[in-house]
């Protein structure tokens, strides 16, 4: 049976999906935010079950409250399938009572956060006790008991993941997912200190940093950035778009687009542009005196700059939350400017 988890993107979903992962071992992960996103992927994971070599799937929601319609929608195209699909939802918010009266897939308790309900559903059948006290302390946080004595540690948890925002998960979901459940399996060994909140604080830089350190130490940004590089360099096939026979890469919503761009162009002499595109539509162009990109950003889009940093912001843009949707959106443009 192949396993699908589609949660939240805070603490608490994804530490729901640390759960499920421990519990589990394998399965695709995904996030949404509340919102067009929730829909987008549900049928992105939909889409991947139908799409599979398996008959039995388990499809599972935590941390989202789903809209009646939204719902209904879940429903009827589970029940429209051929194959088996187990449906669970995993839910707190109080504004989903009136979707979870009428599902019985769809559980909700408000008295608790959902990585504690997520916790509790597993345990039933998994070996997951070592996670007990970190629960402990998300639960704590996330429907705020101040007297919780584990309330300050889940208050470092929430900046620790909530905070996390150096691999995107537009761009690279699998990679942004590793590094949230690394941070969170790194701060269970401060647990069971007597001042293990203070000490997690205090360690939160080292412990980023030890996710991206592959041999010489050096400092965050060096080390961040050539972990983003070695991610490009092993997806540019994938990535690889073109403009009037130039070779660029595009990237989603990336932090630092001027570093990464420049760096990569470094790393990969065959390509002459660097695109990165945010969720707003606004873009940064890089190039390495290979091209103007400063003509490249007033073709597409009335933008300017220099020869080789331009940017400028693309107003047939619409909300994209898949990287292959917003792809094949700039390569329609960018063949139509040409």
């Amino acid at each position: 049976m192949n396993f699908f988890h589609l949660s939240h993107t805070d603490l608490d979903g994804y530490t729901c999906q640390f759960i499920s992962k421990v519990a589990l071992k394998d399965g695709y992960f995904v996030n949404a935010n509340y919102g067009e996103e929730v829909r987008v992927r549900i049928d992105e994971i939909l889409a991947k079950i139908e799409e599979s070599q398996s008959e039995e799937a388990f499809f599972l929601i935590t941390d989202l409250n789903l809209t009646l319609e939204e719902a209904s929608y879940l429903d009827e195209r589970i029940k429209s399938m051929d194959k088996k699909v187990k449906l669970q939802l995993l839910d707190h918010h109080a504004s989903g009572l009136e979707t979870a009266e009428k599902f019985d897939w769809y559980h909700l308790d408000v008295l608790k956060s959902a990585s504690m309900i997520t916790y509790q559903y597993f345990s039933k059948e998994y070996d997951i006790q070592a996670l007990d006290t970190l629960v402990k302390a998300v639960n704590a946080v996330d429907i705020w008991l101040q007297e919780d004595p584990l309330f300050e540690y889940g208050k470092v948890l929430m900046r620790l993941v909530d905070e996390a925002k150096e691999i995107n998960r537009y761009t690279f979901n699998y990679e942004n997912l590793l590094y949230k459940h690394y941070m969170l399996q790194k701060a269970l060994t401060f647990l069971d200190r007597p001042q293990g909140h203070i000490e997690l604080d205090e360690e939160i830089c080292h412990i980023k940093k030890s996710f991206f350190l592959k041999g010489r130490n050096d400092t965050f940004d060096n080390l961040l950035t050539r972990y983003i590089i070695d991610l490009l360099l092993a997806h540019k096939d994938r990535m690889s778009i073109t403009f009037q026979g130039y070779k660029g890469i595009l990237t989603f919503g990336i932090q630092n687009s001027s570093i990464v761009g420049n760096a990569f162009l470094k790393s990969a002499p065959d390509y002459h542009f660097f695109m990165n595109v945010s969720p707003r539509g606004t873009f940064s162009l890089r190039a390495d005196n290979k091209m103007d990109v400063s003509k490249m950003a007033e073709r597409i889009a009335g933008g300017g700059g220099h020869p080789n940093a331009s940017g400028g912001r693309i107003k047939e843009f619409k909300e994209f939350f898949i990287y292959d949707e917003l792809k094949s959106f700039i390569e329609a443009l960018l063949k139509e400017k040409e």
